[in-house]
């Protein structure tokens, strides 16, 4: 796959018990330090009555903001190893907050380390990473007598089709990734010998499912 950002698509919160001890892993986009921030201090408001909200962050899309707290637990057993599954699965932007309830048994230092790292690679795991790459939206437009056969072969293809509208014509908004442009052109040519009408729009970034394992 093309490079891109590797990322999440939206907030995520799962539980494991170690122990006796609640860990709660809470995991959220966050594309400025300001925003991870934000959230990390809503989760220490709504889960005030605990003993620990640890939490990690990546910002930038060279990772080039990083930050790990341990929030009272020892040093380096929470924040660090955290941080450490963040960056082993490669995310950008994000912000996770580890909330534990101390059940009454202690876990020792690389107890703590191992539960931490775990609560977060299940939150991540539940989620899912996506990874956005350069896009194109087009809108190709065509005469009634040519849409057939243009559907079914654009159906064979992996260019994400958005939207369809009808009006003395058929334009067709779809989404090509950047370094496919040039087999977009291609396509359409070979379908439609050069009979259509095209517009090109500004790049955005685009979503997709990101399933590669993680560097070991």
């Amino acid at each position: 796959m093309a490079e891109g950002l590797i990322t999440i698509k939206s907030a995520h919160e799962t539980e494991i018990v170690i122990n006796k001890s609640r860990f709660i892993a809470s995991i959220h986009p966050a594309e400025t330090e300001e925003e991870a921030k934000a959230f990390i201090q809503l989760k220490k408001k709504e889960h005030h009555d605990a003993t620990h909200n640890c939490s990690s962050y990546i910002i930038g899309p060279t990772m080039l903001i990083q930050k790990a707290n341990d929030d009272g637990e020892p040093s380096g057993t929470a924040g660090v190893p955290m941080l450490e599954v963040l960056k082993k699965q490669q995310l950008h932007n994000v912000v996770v907050v580890v909330t534990r309830y101390f059940g009454g048994i202690k876990l020792g230092a690389g107890g703590l380390i191992r539960a931490y790292g775990s609560a977060v690679s299940q939150v991540i795991k539940e989620i899912g990473r996506i990874i956005l790459l350069d896009a194109i939206p087009f809108e190709v437009t065509l005469d009634y007598d040519q849409t057939g056969r243009f559907e079914h072969e654009l159906q064979q293809t992996d260019y994400q089709l958005v939207d369809t509208s009808y009006t003395d014509k058929v334009t067709y908004t779809i989404h090509v990734i950047a370094s496919e442009e040039d087999h977009f052109i291609s396509f359409l040519n070979e379908i439609n010998q050069g009979k259509y009408d095209l517009n090109k729009q500004d790049m955005i970034a685009l979503p997709f499912p990101y399933n590669k394992e993680e560097e070991r």
